[in-house]
């Protein structure tokens, strides 16, 4: 007897979230190099000629959204896998899908960075041989080993908190009264799109409160950050609640655009008071915990609601910038840290040269995913699968015999 329970559909509209939030991530690296705002350690290279407040208020509006809808989708899609699947199976998945990326890129991207990293802030600094001083980065063999997670950063925190999520999710599993409880809570709250957006602002405001800031500054330090883990991992669990409730996945579509617009109207006027009172997007400030608290919340549902209403259905298109998405996000942040050293001295605006940096970031790094990772074993390592080349799909077609009725 075969026991093996077929395999579910794939929910197209949040694989295409999930991507979507991804490749943002480039918009986002491509851009803080022409912030006006100097961002240190986090972001250490800024263009000495050409700067622009637009890139500032990007690179604000993406980091205030982007990774929390992330761990929401990471959320519901590790909920799936624990209970549609076997929280052994789930724990073999996130293995082979983002701890073992995790360490192999790590490991691999390492030197890269840090040379692209001086090889720019070399050239910013007027040195005559960048080249060579980015090469004098490494001096032994200890400077190839990573000493930071780097952009990396949300695989080492989604591993951590998958396994607390795992562990919390076998204890539950005994205390049936609770779980329910818990699901019916759920159900609620996702049916009612005014009750949730109140219920998660007071909750995210709560965390921020307690955690004492405005704006999460993702740590990307090898020694877990409490911030940064406690952040997200709330988040994770909000994803986890709504696979509980995941046949009012469609209730995000009710006033969608409503709280995209609404959400890109408070982060203006958020920013506004930023500078206006010159405060620290990151400071204590309860006014700005609750535009926080507010805004990424509106985003959620928000563009949730959108995906569900554009992206439901199959799209060849979009499925092949979700199978994409891992590859290029890893291999991106070199390329918007290098590229920028090509341009610098180019009598250009910070906005155009901010559009060189991320189309030419976007097409080295598809090109290489569909001529290098797409049909190959690194294809299989990230996705779980390989795509055939065309004339061996040609191939398969005309040796496929047809079925017999």
């Amino acid at each position: 007897m075969n026991t093996k329970q077929p395999k579910k559909e794939r929910i197209h509209s949040l694989d295409a979230l999930r991507a979507i939030m991804m490749l943002l991530g480039l918009v986002l690296h491509s851009a803080l190099t022409y912030n006006v705002t100097y961002h240190g350690d986090a972001w250490s290279l800024k263009d000495p000629y050409t700067t622009h407040l637009f890139s500032d208020f990007l690179v604000l509006l993406i980091h205030s959204f982007r990774m929390p809808i992330f761990f929401v989708v990471a959320g519901f899609f590790g909920a799936m896998l624990f209970y549609e699947r076997h929280p052994l199976k789930m724990i073999k998945n996130r293995i082979l899908r983002i701890f073992l990326p995790f360490v192999v890129f790590l490991f691999l991207l390492w030197p890269i960075i840090v040379f692209s990293y001086s090889y720019t802030n070399a050239t910013f600094s007027f040195h005559q041989n960048p080249f060579e001083k980015a090469l004098n980065s490494f001096t032994n063999i200890s400077d190839f080993i990573p000493k930071d997670t780097s952009h990396l950063w949300f695989l080492y925190y989604l591993s951590l908190i998958t396994v607390t999520t795992i562990v919390i999710g076998l204890l539950l599993k005994n205390v049936k009264n609770l779980t329910e409880q818990i699901k019916r809570i759920s159900y609620w709250l996702i049916k009612k799109p005014l009750a949730r957006i109140v219920y998660f602002s007071g909750l995210i405001f709560l965390i921020l409160t307690l955690l004492g800031t405005s704006m999460i500054q993702t740590s990307v330090s090898l020694i877990p950050d409490r911030n940064t883990f406690v952040y997200f991992f709330v988040f994770y669990l909000m994803g986890w609640l709504l696979f509980k409730a995941k046949q009012h996945l469609n209730t995000f579509m009710r006033y969608d655009w409503l709280c995209t617009i609404t959400a890109i109207i408070l982060a203006i006027v958020q920013g506004l008071i930023i500078q206006e009172f010159e405060l620290k997007p990151n400071s204590n400030s309860t006014l700005l915990i609750l535009f926080s608290s507010v805004i990424v919340c509106l985003f959620i549902f928000g563009v949730t609601g959108l995906f569900i209403r554009y992206t439901s259905e199959y799209s060849p298109r979009m499925r092949y910038i979700s199978d994409s998405s891992y590859w290029v996000y890893l291999i991106h942040l070199p390329l918007t840290a290098l590229i920028p050293a090509f341009v610098w001295d180019l009598p250009l605006p910070a906005i155009v040269k901010f559009l060189i940096v991320l189309l030419g970031t976007t097409g080295i790094c598809f090109l290489s995913y569909h001529y290098l990772v797409r049909n190959t074993f690194i294809g299989k390592f990230l996705n779980g699968r390989k795509y055939p080349r065309k004339n061996q799909l040609l191939k398969q077609k005309i040796n496929v015999k047809p079925k017999s009725f």
